[in-house]
Order: structure tokens, then C-alpha cells, then sequence
């Protein structure tokens, strides 16, 4: 089995988008990355979109080869989308690639209404029936019935989990934070080798309760004590808050704790959290955002301007 991490925060998007390859199936999980539309009052920082567009394009490749689409639910930052904002995955760009490939989803019944929404326009404009996968199992791959996107409450707030096995077990987890142990007793249950989970959303201090932080830290000790290698990162690596959890959690298991860009041994490229820094180092063109959504504006002055200040960056691996 082979595992690329594709998008997600410490790979400088957000997603938690992933591909997997298994002696017989190329499966693709949750082919949509975003960038927050504002951080600190401020739009994406150029040098954030050419990561985001370098990103996309991989993320298109990866389509075309794929044997399985899996989407976990339909929030923006991961499936493609027919209203976009200029830094979400336009479905557009995947029109007609790989018509026949099967695409795994939650139950139509069990969608929250902009889900179904976009579930529909998916099918419609791909022209691709999606199949209901939740609870099923199909060749590798097993699906959980839904559990809770976060905290335990709205029925329709959920996602669907993936397990895939070969030679290891490999589970992804989707946006479950960390914060219900339905879902976390779920993932011991089948026995993973490797999870890939996003954490709790440490930058949302205001709306992370101190119980809230106390059930993520204890499910993700839990996890980290029981799985040989744990990623964390989407809503965790939104801030240097949570790289520091991140750290903390890693120093009291013997077990392997990192993030997507640990993982990929690429060096990590937090520009959610870097946004402010982003901008005093590299100033914007007034009317740069509005050229660029109008599509005439370039992302190559900021990314050479990137590739100069941030040597640390191994630049090229983003395509």
C-alpha cells in the first residue's frame, strides 16, 4: 500500500485530501481543498493561492487516475464544487476526467441540506451516479456508518470514515476532531496501523470549551498510544497552538505522532497561521484578489518572491 498525503494545512491548504494505492484500487479521499476566505481580516496571501493552485493540479491528476473516489462529506474544503470561491476546487477542472469512476458516499438520507445540494450538483455535472457507501464494505475498502463531524449532536453533521487494508491497515477519519469516542472506539476497533485524523480546532478557542479539550487530548492519547503511526493535522495545524499539542502529544507515546507534512518528509508550510507574516513579508498589489478572481492576475511573482525568503521550504515539491 502507498499513502500521499495531497492536501491539508501543514502542506499550506486546508483538506484532507489523500490518495491510496493498493495492488488493485487507486482511491482517491476527499479530492477538495480550500483556503480560509479571510484569517486576521485578511484574504489568502498570493504565495498561499500558487500553493493552492499547485496543489489543485495534482489533486486533478490524481482524479484521472483513480479507480475510486471516496468523499467523507461535502463541506468546501473537501469535494469539488460548482459555486467555488476563487480558492476552493472548482469542479469545473475535473469535467469529463474519468467518467467511470466509482464515487463512495455518505447516504443521501443522511445529508445535511447544503450537503445534499452539493451532492446533487456532483452527480449532475459529472454526470456520475454517487453510490451510498456508509456501513458497506468495497474490495479493500470498509465504511463506517456515520459519526459526528466534531462534538456529538446534530444527526445530519456527520462524516463517513474509510478503512483500507493490504499489507498495513490504513483508516482516514475525516473532520471527526477528536471529540466523540463513538468515533475514536470505531477506529480501535478495526485495528489500524496508520490514521490519518484531523485534530480539534485549537485556533476556535472561543468556541473549544475546556471539557472539549480535555475529551480531544484524552481520545488523541488514547489513539496515539494504540496506533503505530497517528497524523494529525487539518483543524490542529491551523495555528502554532496547535503544533505545539501536536508536540506535546507526540513526547508521551513511544508510538509515531506527525503531521501530513511529517509524514510526506517534506518540511512543513503552516500559511494558514503564517498569514500575518505572510503579508508584512511580502506586500500585496492593491486590487491584486479582484484581478486575480477576474483571471488577470499571476501567482508567479509572489512564488518566486516565496522561493527567495523561504529557503527552509522545499518549494518545488508543490508541483
Amino acid at each position: 500500500m502507498n499513502i500521499e498525503i495531497l492536501g491539508t494545512e501543514s502542506l499550506g491548504v486546508r483538506g484532507l485530501c489523500c490518495f491510496v494505492k493498493t495492488a488493485k484500487q487507486r482511491i482517491l479521499i476527499d479530492p477538495g481543498i480550500a483556503l480560509g476566505y479571510t484569517r486576521y481580516r485578511l484574504l489568502p496571501h498570493p504565495f498561499q493561492v500558487a500553493v493552492d493552485e499547485r496543489i489543485q493540479k495534482k489533486i486533478v491528476q490524481r482524479w484521472s487516475e483513480a479507480t475510486d473516489i471516496v468523499i467523507s462529506h461535502f463541506h468546501g474544503d473537501h469535494v469539488p464544487l460548482a459555486d467555488a470561491n476563487p480558492y476552493q476546487f472548482n469542479i469545473k477542472k475535473i469535467i469529463g476526467l474519468n467518467p467511470n469512476v466509482k464515487i463512495w458516499t455518505k447516504n443521501p438520507f443522511r445529508l445535511h441540506p447544503i450537503e445534499e445540494k452539493r451532492a446533487k450538483s456532483i452527480s449532475t455535472i459529472l454526470k456520475n451516479d454517487l453510490i451510498a457507501a456508509d456501513g458497506t464494505a468495497q474490495g479493500a475498502m470498509t465504511f463506517s456508518k456515520p459519526v459526528f463531524h466534531g462534538e456529538r449532536g446534530d444527526r445530519l453533521r456527520t462524516v463517513m470514515m474509510t478503512r483500507i487494508e493490504e499489507d498495513c491497515v490504513f483508516v482516514h477519519t475525516s473532520d471527526i476532531q477528536l471529540l466523540d469516542y463513538e468515533a475514536i472506539s470505531k477506529i480501535l476497533d478495526w485495528e489500524p496501523d496508520i490514521v490519518l485524523a484531523d485534530g480539534p480546532p485549537i485556533y476556535l478557542s472561543h468556541k473549544l470549551s475546556k471539557k472539549m479539550a480535555e475529551n480531544a487530548w484524552h481520545n488523541a492519547r488514547q489513539l496515539s498510544q494504540e496506533v503505530d503511526t497517528l497524523i494529525l493535522d487539518h483543524h490542529l495545524m491551523r495555528s502554532y497552538t496547535g503544533v505545539k499539542w501536536l508536540e506535546r502529544l507526540s513526547s508521551e507515546t513511544e508510538n509515531n505522532v506527525i503531521c501530513g507534512a511529517d509524514f510526506m518528509k517534506t518540511p512543513r508550510m503552516l500559511l494558514e497561521a503564517r498569514r500575518k507574516s505572510l503579508y508584512k513579508d511580502m506586500p500585496v498589489s492593491a486590487g491584486w484578489h479582484k484581478s486575480y478572481a477576474d483571471g488577470n492576475a499571476s501567482t508567479d511573482r509572489y512564488w518566486e518572491m516565496a522561493k527567495e525568503r523561504y529557503t527552509s521550504m522545499r518549494l518545488d515539491d508543490c508541483g
